[in-house]
């Protein structure tokens, strides 16, 4: 079979089972996307965050706001349309939808620190490469309502403790402080004006920072120009004492859960609504792009969006195609997809009617049943149970119907029993059970 249509450029299937993109890249099976999914989940249970879910299509300006008109971001890759005089844009990034939200219903009336966690869908239009694409999908957390370093280190530790859930090691966390908006302000201006005599010396895309967004250009991957910052000033020299003491609990709450850092004076996110703590993980199984989540406080956020009152945050966001490719480079453990626990083969047009009945009371029961859909013979039946891998397989003929028993045959050492009708279900439960 063959069709003239293709997925868009910059996206993918999710398949049953794993392939490789036209760039080269393993696209994760859907078994491998829930299992990821799923222990996100029990982490975030046993963390005591609550599921967030937000419209993938939001205001134009909620997004040109809370993300920043100067960054990438808004400038050239959000995906932005208009209808009935109304802007849209396909979300590029939860934080700030979560925000609108936690404001919008007055998420702050359910009393206490809203804890808050998100899986879903962004999308950015940029140049798609390995693990980048026009529509990827983010977990992430947000903690509203809090203040204190607490938070931030609690934040962290959860994405340490999805990391760790997942098998992943090896992995490098890069914390800073960004202080307040006013003294980074000053920092800004002392940046300029050490950067404004080298500006002939910077690419086209840090010249354009110098001018919109100069943090960005402390980001640079360009060797001449990260040699041309080791000289420059440095944020933490313009942050606030209240920061500093901020920043300093922070580490040390880090170092009693055993979390190891590294402090990265040059480290900024790429978002204007951070502030304070910041903080970058990265997986060396990634390459010179070795970003695998990033997150840390936003205080300013909520007002930005409207409200009369701050409400302090903090969270982080992890790319989940990222998170796939450091899984490989690490080999670690994930399961394949679900195997039928029984595959009943039916020989003639009443068993097969029997079949068809039974496989939902089986199902019914709780067990994963296939059978064929086709009225193939018995030996191809056989054939598509061993595939599948099935734990078991139930024979059914005309002697089956008259003797009102099955022949059920475990798959892996052949041996065959003789089990009634009536204690199908039982039987099979018992002893599915005791292979698990």
């Amino acid at each position: 079979m063959s069709t003239s249509f293709q997925n868009i450029k910059g996206t993918f299937d999710i398949l049953p089972d794993a392939y490789t993109d036209d760039g080269g890249t393993r696209v994760a099976a859907s078994a491998e996307w829930r299992h990821v999914e799923a222990t996100v989940r029990d982490v975030m249970r046993r963390h005591n965050f609550e599921e967030i879910r937000t419209p993938v299509l939001e205001p134009t300006e909620l997004v040109a706001r809370g993300v920043g008109e100067s960054t990438d971001i808004v400038q050239k890759e959000m995906f932005a349309f208009e209808r009935s005089d109304t802007q849209y844009v396909l979300r590029p990034e939860i934080t700030a939808p979560v925000v609108r939200s936690f404001l919008q219903h007055h998420l702050d009336q359910r009393g206490g620190v809203q804890k808050l966690f998100y899986i879903g869908p962004c999308f950015r239009a940029e140049q798609p490469q390995k693990g980048r694409y026009r529509q990827f999908h983010q977990f992430g957390i947000e903690v509203l309502g809090a203040d204190q370093p607490r938070a931030d280190a609690e934040t962290i530790a959860v994405l340490m403790a999805v990391c760790e859930a997942l098998g992943l090691s090896d992995l490098r966390l890069r914390l800073n402080t960004l202080g307040t908006p006013e003294r980074r302000e000053e920092y800004v201006a002392a940046l300029q004006d050490y950067l404004a005599p080298h500006a002939d010396e910077l690419s086209e895309t840090s010249r354009r920072r110098l001018e919109q967004n100069p943090l960005r250009i402390l980001d640079t991957k360009v060797e001449h120009e990260q040699a041309l910052l080791r000289d420059a000033p440095t944020l933490i020299d313009f942050v606030s004492d209240e920061s500093l003491a901020h920043y300093d609990e922070v580490k040390g709450l880090l170092g009693d859960l055993g979390v190891e850092y590294d402090e990265d004076p040059h480290l900024v996110r790429g978002l204007d609504y951070y502030t304070e703590t910041t903080f970058e993980l990265e997986h060396p199984g990634l390459g010179a792009q070795s970003a695998l989540a990033g997150g840390g406080r936003y205080d300013r956020l909520a007002e930005v969006l409207g409200s009369d009152d701050p409400v302090p945050a903090v969270g982080f966001a992890a790319g989940m195609e990222r998170l796939f490719l450091a899984l490989d480079a690490a080999e670690a453990d994930r399961p394949g997809a679900a195997t039928p626990d029984v595959f009943i083969a039916a020989l003639g047009d009443e068993a097969e009617a029997w079949c068809f009945r039974t496989a939902q009371e089986l199902r019914a029961g709780g067990l994963h049943v296939a059978h064929d859909l086709m009225g193939r013979s018995l030996k191809a039946q056989m054939k598509e149970a061993n595939r599948q891998n099935a734990s078991y397989a139930m024979i059914i003929g005309g002697n089956e119907l008259e003797a009102g028993a099955a022949t059920v045959k475990e798959m892996e050492s052949g041996e065959q029993e003789d089990v009634p009708f009536d204690d199908l279900v039982e039987y099979l439960k018992e002893h599915v059970a005791a292979k698990r």
